[in-house]
């Protein structure tokens, strides 16, 4: 009886070589000769198989990232912080890159919203000495990694287009060494680079623009410490684009008087799931993971910052506004935002556990496939360290439960600690106040150029201005803004056009 399916691809060669084959192993020695494999040994650690004939984009991004040692910041399955493609999901649903793939902008977006560096060029955006010359410096340096877009037809290999990295280079004979993502599919194989540009100099159908290369290198520091935006609700397109747009035309339409006008206008307008659009980044980790209640040098280096950003947050001005507009009774916008106080608190701790047992599983997304059974505020000290405070609950789901903790920063008041009574939730930050003073400083600063009353306009920007902020808050403002105009990019559906133009 005939066996169904397939099991690999014979490799047309020419004008592919192998990388395995007598010629190609004579190549990568002579590459390494010539120190033009340096960037291959780390790319080669963390070389993976897409695991959706869709995924070649998501499986060249998440080999690269892992390759330049970048942290996610969240974890993806037991105790691991790693990159996988069921984590890249920022600028399009999975289900929409496994049904149809992703373009090569949506690709340059996933890459900014992961934390790397991006430089992305189009082929009639660069020549093909430029692209020669990035892969030489890529090549020659573990610091940089190149990921190209080609189509397949160019090598007389089956199907269209197609993403992997670029592992090598020889410079005697002018070939480059394709690390292809599609290994059940076809190996490794070195190819000219002058075919490598035609096939990389072709129209992507989906698009109609034609396909190019993105270097990707790391950033000097991880963005996303505290604070980052999601697109995994739907509704992150309606919120992109109230952010973007609609509030800009708020202000400029009303006649706000003062602060307060300024963040009535802004605030009570929120759209419905604003709370999943910005979130606070917590470590998250099974209780079974360390029983002592103990936690590891980087825990604590990792907490300490979160918490320094914290302290920084709650120092400006803008910050007291933005507290005392909540707190106000008249303040409409509790209904969409909540006070995230002693009242809501064990639901929110509920739902964080929840969050938390999903990326411990490795499901991506909503939260509602868990349920928490009950939660638990309590602080515990270390050697003499100050206290940490930590949510604990046991979730449940069809298979089984497990215990969750999350390390939560917290405020620089007084906490009431080891308990589960209502005083304990006292100092249980971010809140909504932090949260939103986070955004509000990353809005675009000309979001607030309609304001009309000059000594209003000149009092919001001395609050919502970078210049002046610690570095630490800065940088992290910048990276949220940054985050922010990707999405809009892509709900405008501009990632395509407009691969260079700046973040911040």
């Amino acid at each position: 009886m005939a066996m169904a399916g397939l099991y690999r691809r014979i490799l047309p060669s020419p004008p592919a070589i192998d990388f395995a084959s007598s010629e190609g192993k004579q190549l990568f020695l002579e590459s390494i000769q010539r120190g033009t494999m340096e960037g291959f040994f780390k790319l080669i650690s963390y070389f993976q198989t897409q695991s959706e004939p869709a995924y070649c984009g998501l499986a060249s991004l998440a080999m690269v990232l892992n390759a330049l040692s970048i942290d996610p910041g969240r974890k993806w399955k037991g105790p691991w912080r790693w990159f996988d493609e069921s984590m890249l999901d920022c600028c399009e649903p999975l289900e929409k890159v496994k049904a149809t793939g992703i373009s090569f902008g949506k690709l340059v977006c996933l890459a900014h919203c992961a934390g790397a560096k991006v430089e992305a060029f189009r082929t009639n955006q660069s020549t093909i000495n430029d692209f020669r010359k990035y892969i030489m410096a890529c090549s020659t340096s573990d610091n940089c990694h190149v990921i190209s877009s080609y189509h397949r037809g160019t090598f007389k290999q089956t199907g269209t287009g197609h993403f992997s990295p670029i592992g090598g280079y020889h410079a005697g004979k002018d070939m480059a060494l394709i690390l292809d993502v599609a290994r059940f599919k076809y190996p490794p194989h070195w190819v000219p680079l002058k075919l490598l540009w035609e096939a990389m100099n072709t129209v992507d159908e989906a698009s109609g623009r034609p396909r190019g290369f993105m270097l990707i290198s790391r950033l000097h520091r991880a963005p996303a410490l505290l604070y980052t935006l999601s697109c995994k609700h739907e509704s992150w397109v309606s919120i992109a684009k109230f952010l973007v747009d609609d509030v800009p035309r708020l202000l400029k339409s009303e006649d706000v008087k003062d602060i307060r006008n300024v963040l009535s206008v802004i605030l009570s307008s929120l759209p419905t799931h604003f709370r999943e659009f910005i979130k606070w980044v917590a470590e998250v980790r099974t209780q079974e993971e360390d029983g002592s209640q103990s936690l590891s040098q980087e825990e604590k280096e990792r907490l300490a910052i979160k918490e320094e950003l914290l302290k920084q947050v709650q120092e400006i001005s803008l910050y007291k506004h933005v507290t005392e507009f909540l707190s106000s009774e008249k303040s409409c916008c509790k209904t969409i935002l909540g006070t995230e106080n002693v009242e809501n608190f064990p639901e929110i701790a509920a739902h964080v556990c929840c969050q938390g047992a999903g990326l411990l599983s490795g499901i991506s997304g909503s939260s509602q496939q868990f349920c928490c059974q009950a939660t638990c505020v309590k602080c515990f000290k270390v050697n003499g360290d100050k206290p940490v405070t930590v949510v604990s609950g046991t979730v449940v789901n069809g298979s089984g439960q497990q215990g969750v903790d999350v390390l939560v920063p917290s405020s620089h008041s007084e906490l009431s600690c080891c308990g589960c009574g209502p005083s304990n939730y006292v100092g249980m930050y971010p809140a909504s106040n932090d949260v939103l003073t986070a955004l509000l400083l990353a809005l675009p600063p000309e979001t607030w150029s309609g304001i009309k009353e000059e000594k209003l306009l000149q009092e919001v920007h001395g609050l919502v201005s970078t210049e002046n902020l610690p570095t630490l808050l800065q940088e992290e403002v910048l990276h949220l803004r940054g985050q922010l105009q990707l999405l809009k990019r892509c709900q405008d559906n501009k990632v395509e056009e407009d691969l260079g133009a700046p973040l911040f």
